[in-house]
């Protein structure tokens, strides 16, 4: 339903001459320096390929930081 809307979206903003673009909920920036910082934005369970990944706070090193 929601791929269906943004598809419906970017094709009348097309259409219209519009530019659209649609943000994920959390832009990617420099890494987390901590969990706490990452939970205001609401992430957790961040991955190691995610631009925000830090090892810092990945406390058990296995690739996911700040789990939920």
């Amino acid at each position: 339903m929601i791929r269906r809307l943004l598809v419906t979206a970017a094709a009348v903003s097309a259409v219209a001459g519009i530019d659209a673009v649609v943000a994920p909920s959390a832009t990617a920036g420099s890494p987390y320096a901590t969990c706490k910082d990452a939970t205001k934005d609401g992430r957790y369970d961040i991955a190691q390929n995610d631009p925000v990944y830090s090892p810092k706070p990945d406390r058990d090193g296995d690739g996911i930081a700040c789990e939920s």
